[in-house]
């Protein structure tokens, strides 16, 4: 699978549909797999911890979820395919899972939404097999936990628990796992439960959905610092 490295992260470099069908042909064969949604502010944080950078370099998957990371890979002239949001990525599988009775589980956010997930899921996908489903609160050492989800026998387990939480949940206990897409998701429970209303489909054509969440979300705000920086280091290194 090609790929396109961006300040040493290597993002896959495929249409959606094409690595769907590699990642689905993995579930068939019983495979585990990691992926990681990244945006710039993922990348930034791979920049200040060199322990969560080896984390998301070991993914089988970095998928570009952010139109600066899109324009990036243009600006250093190795452009990327697509963006691939991470929220689209995962109502993919979902359908996916849905057509072919697999089971998923559902770990994180707060526990009003991961409810407001499943009665959404099982009135949308109404054949997908729900393991299992737990809220983000809770220690990433909780065995518990990671017991709960061994006994799914999870074809997927998506995990909001944000970044670097939920891939540093999934790398501490990806070995103790023998099958599944393991994935961290962010929001996107918030968004397919409809808690967060997701940015109308202009606002997504024009690459500004992360300027729509600023606008319904203020205190997101000063997460655009590090877009900022990583735009800065961008043309910097340019």
């Amino acid at each position: 699978m090609n790929r396109v490295e961006i300040m040493e992260i290597p993002f896959i470099n495929e249409r959606k549909e094409s690595l769907l069908n590699h990642i689905y042909q993995g579930v068939e064969n019983k495979d585990k797999q990691f992926i990681v949604t990244a945006n710039p502010e993922i990348v930034m944080k791979t920049r200040a911890d060199k322990a969560y950078k080896q984390i998301v370099q070991s993914a089988d998957y970095v998928v570009p979820d952010g139109i600066g990371i899109l324009l990036a890979a243009k600006r250093h002239k190795t452009p990327l395919k697509e963006r691939i949001p991470g929220v689209e990525l995962m109502e993919s599988m979902l359908s996916y899972a849905n057509k072919h009775r697999k089971t998923c589980y559902f770990l994180g956010a707060e526990d009003k939404v991961n409810q407001a997930l499943i009665k959404k899921i099982n009135r949308r996908y109404p054949d997908l097999i729900i393991g299992g489903y737990h809220h983000g609160f809770f220690e990433l050492d909780d065995a518990a936990i990671v017991e709960d989800v061994k006994g799914s026998d999870a074809d997927f387990v998506f995990v909001a628990l944000g970044f670097p939480r939920q891939e540093n949940w999934i790398n501490q206990h990806f070995p103790s796992f023998t099958k599944g897409v393991f994935m961290g998701v962010g929001g996107s429970f918030d968004v397919i439960s409809d808690t967060v209303k997701r940015a109308p489909a202009i606002w997504i054509k024009l690459n500004l959905e992360w300027l729509y969440r600023i606008v319904k979300q203020p205190t997101r705000a000063f997460r655009v610092l590090d877009v900022v920086k990583f735009i800065l280091l961008t043309i910097l290194k340019k």
